[in-house]
């Protein structure tokens, strides 16, 4: 295909409506751009681009683009470059320690994958064939894709009805991104189903209200005059993060680890998830495998790890970070949660030991180091500590039956999540009753703490951990440009945004983030 009859084709992937009909869904996503391969013609399908527009939730479960963005640029994740493992050209070390630029893949795939998805549900939403109920879960899943554009990169593209496609789509500025997505969710609650007991994969308005007070959490720092602040949390928003927390029917799993085992899709907890079943899913294995030493059980890629000064906010007793549940060591061998020490194979008896030559070995052939994974860890691992620096993390149960496509569904809203925004709501000057919280530490084996403003800071790190909400705390109670143990500096201000990817600016209408 030549270049120009590309560029005459092409229409944004993050326009707002679209009237391209098609027949396929053999699009090429080009950096924020995509490439139509049909030409238009025929009848939109809606069912077969809302469920694209739900398998692109997948997309959250991998180790890169959102999940890397959100985590592994906060104090919660880092990629050690391990001997001649892990470097990829310095992209995980580059998101930790606030150095990525505008050609960077994860920021560029993040831009990508949330753009097309909301390309797939304008073409649900503006088919003419759809169902009531179809459009409304497209406008859920539209919603829920601006939100993590609105959040990562500020602006956010779109396309007027009827607009020819070879125009280029405008731009929201991010308050009026923000006011756009608010007004789309309160105008679908009533339409959206009750979520499914059993399957909450399904757009739902538990979910709906959940996002609606995530949006007004959040909504002084989408429409802050300046990025990095300052931020100003208005009663009215704080007193709607109340009222769409209160209308959320749901309660507390019994058992942390309910929420992350592999039949997940039972625990009343769960408000949305994407979907993992009998094979069909994404890359959920992710959240045990990224860590785990490649002689474990599960083996690993011995890769990521958590921060010593991460894993020290934990209570020794925190079971969200140390399952040491008796199935856990017969099938593995360690706790589920975060792994220090030792390494056992499965019963938790035997030591695993890693790939490194204990120095002086006369044995033939040579024995290996015990495995014993350290606090200490540094960007660049080597000698001794290479394979065994860093503290690992299992945030998902792995599912014993099925470790190559597991049925663990991936979670993207919690409704102790809820709980702790209403809280925190509350305090910024929302009005209403603070949420009986006794469930929720008793489910932690630990005391309870006082719950201002720096306790609920402190305690969505360690109720949420990897779970993609770390960076979007951090900005909004104002540390996330601060020095920290393996970023010893304050980085600048552009970092609170990161930028727009460059082969995306052929749309003069974007602008690129400022310092970039």
């Amino acid at each position: 295909m030549k270049k120009n009859n590309i560029i005459k084709g092409i229409f944004f992937a993050g326009t707002l409506f679209l009237g391209v009909s098609c027949t396929q869904l053999n699009e090429e996503i080009l950096d924020g751009v995509v490439v139509s391969e049909d030409g238009g013609g025929g009848t939109v399908n809606p069912v077969a681009f809302l469920t694209t527009a739900y398998e692109g939730l997948r997309n959250f479960q991998g180790q890169g683009t959102m999940f890397a963005l959100n985590e592994m640029s906060t104090d919660a994740l880092v990629g050690p470059t391990r001997g001649g493992d892990w470097d990829d050209n310095g992209v995980w070390r580059q998101i930790h320690v606030h150095t990525w630029g505008p050609d960077h893949n994860e920021v560029r795939g993040a831009w990508n994958q949330l753009l097309s998805q909301v390309n797939n549900c304008n073409k649900v939403i503006n088919s003419g064939t759809g169902t009531p109920t179809q459009v409304a879960e497209a406008r859920f899943l539209r919603a829920f894709y601006y939100y993590h554009v609105i959040d990562l990169f500020g602006q956010a593209p779109y396309r007027e009805v009827g607009s020819p496609d070879t125009d280029n789509p405008k731009v929201w500025a991010r308050a009026e991104a923000t006011g756009f997505v608010i007004s789309e969710l309160e105008a679908i609650l009533g339409a959206l189903p009750a979520r499914t007991v059993g399957d909450p994969s399904i757009a739902n308005k538990d979910a709906a209200n959940f996002l609606l007070a995530k949006l007004y959490l959040n909504k002084g720092v989408f429409t802050a005059a300046a990025p990095a602040g300052p931020y100003t949390f208005a009663a009215a928003d704080m007193s709607k993060v109340v009222t769409h927390v209160n209308a959320i029917s749901s309660s507390l799993a019994p058992d942390y680890w309910d929420n992350f085992k592999p039949d997940n899709n039972t625990s009343p907890e769960v408000l949305f998830a994407s979907k993992n079943s009998n094979g069909a899913g994404g890359n959920i294995q992710c959240f045990w495998r990224f860590g785990m030493h490649y002689n474990m059980t599960p083996d690993g890629w011995n890769g990521f790890s958590t921060v010593a000064e991460y894993y020290n906010k934990f209570n020794p007793n925190d079971r969200r970070a140390k399952n040491a549940d008796a199935a856990n060591i017969t099938n593995f061998g360690n706790p589920v949660g975060f792994i220090v020490g030792q390494v056992y194979k499965p019963g938790g008896v035997d030591i695993v030991r890693d790939r490194i030559n204990i120095p002086g070995s006369t044995t033939v052939p040579p024995t290996k180091q015990p495995l014993i994974f350290t606090p200490s860890v540094t960007l660049i691992t080597s000698g001794l500590s290479l394979e065994a620096a860093g503290i690992r993390g299992v945030k998902y149960i792995p599912d014993v039956s099925n470790l190559g496509s597991p049925n663990n569904d991936f979670v993207l809203m919690r409704y102790s999540d809820a709980l702790l925004m209403k809280a925190e709501a509350i305090l910024r000057g929302g009005t209403g009753t603070a949420p009986d919280m006794t469930a929720y530490f008793a489910r932690t084996n630990r005391p309870a703490v006082t719950l201002d403003l720096e306790g609920i800071y402190a305690e969505r790190g360690r109720e949420l951990w990897w779970e993609e909400y770390r960076r979007n705390d951090m900005i909004r109670f104002g540390k996330f440009l601060q020095a920290r143990e393996l970023k010893a500096y304050v980085s600048d201000n552009r970092y609170v945004l990161f930028p727009i990817p460059s082969a995306a600016l052929f749309n003069p209408n974007l602008t690129q983030n400022p310092g970039y």
